[in-house]
């Protein structure tokens, strides 16, 4: 296929990359010089404006950081919106479902269909080409990008309800987020009393307790100290806020998330939204008075 694909950050280039690996030909556009430089070098074509993407292909993609950011590609001035080519735009960010719908209707004034596509799996995910892709839109301008979608990860078709997808993102980003700060509570309470946090992540991984951040935050980036994991926190707050906001436009009870989402703002002031989401542990060690990791996963006191 010929494909737009705009935004080479973190997720979008590896995700471009690959596209271009499996012999798609791809226009890029990226406000970096560098990023677009490299896949110019792949063999994709640099244009000069999200428009101008939409000029040359029927079918643009894009990664984008921010609700913001998401709306402006796709509508603003200059967007893709305005390309005389582009009939379909796939949104892989997430945005949260009543952006997705704001954006679906704007664009279908244009005749332009919009199919959201929001991912999971982080950046490992992206360069190994096994993330989740959650899609809602039309079935037959999903059944004509799926082989695309393919090369990214595992496709799932959510529904045809405009948003939809997002929903389905939301719910997943959420859990994610709970798991790694309930995680990081159990292992501090274990330490304060006098646990080795290593033994503790691997009974945890071989008994019921099992969870995302068990099983790959904690022993590739919590124990280590490394925090490294590859998701900023200013992007899990993003998606635990949108996920309290739709479950609050619903009318749902949510004890739980209320709990999860008042923790990542304590975690986002104190480690700022640059800092990797699995830095989510250090205000919880911090009011605990212990530190968990470090060397051969050891724990001690804080000083």
């Amino acid at each position: 296929m010929e494909i737009g694909f705009i935004g080479l950050g973190k997720m979008g280039f590896p995700m471009a990359r690959r596209l271009i690996e499996a012999g798609h030909k791809l226009t890029v556009f990226d406000t970096r010089k560098d990023a677009l430089a490299r896949l110019v070098a792949r063999g994709a074509e640099a244009a000069t404006s999200p428009r101008d993407v939409a000029d040359r292909v029927e079918t643009v993609m894009a990664s984008l950081p921010s609700l913001q950011a998401s709306l402006e590609v796709a509508t603003g001035a200059g967007g893709v919106i305005e390309g005389k080519r582009v009939k379909r735009f796939i949104d892989l960010s997430t945005v949260g479902s009543q952006m997705a719908v704001k954006i679906h209707d704007l664009l279908a004034k244009r005749n332009i269909v919009q199919i959201d596509s929001p991912i999971s799996g982080g950046v490992s995910g992206a360069e190994k080409g096994t993330l989740a892709v959650m899609v809602s839109g039309p079935r037959a301008d999903f059944e004509l990008v799926k082989g695309a979608l393919d090369v990214i990860g595992k496709v799932f078709f959510i529904g045809t309800k405009p948003g939809s997808g997002q929903t389905m993102k939301l719910a997943n980003n959420f859990l994610s987020a709970t798991a790694m700060v309930a995680t990081s509570e159990a292992v501090v309470m274990g330490v304060k009393s006098g646990l080795d946090p290593a033994v503790m992540i691997d009974v945890i991984n071989a008994g019921s307790g099992l969870n995302t951040a068990s099983r790959d935050k904690f022993p590739r980036a919590v124990l280590p100290r490394s925090f490294d994991f590859g998701f900023a926190t200013g992007l899990m707050v993003k998606d635990v806020r949108l996920a309290v906001e739709e479950m609050r436009s619903l009318g749902l009870s949510m004890e739980v998330a209320e709990a999860v989402g008042r923790l990542w703002e304590v975690i986002i002031r104190d480690e700022g939204p640059e800092s990797d989401f699995t830095a989510a542990i250090k205000p919880i060690e911090k009011a605990a008075g212990v530190i968990v990791g470090g060397g051969k996963g050891g724990a001690h006191a804080a000083k």
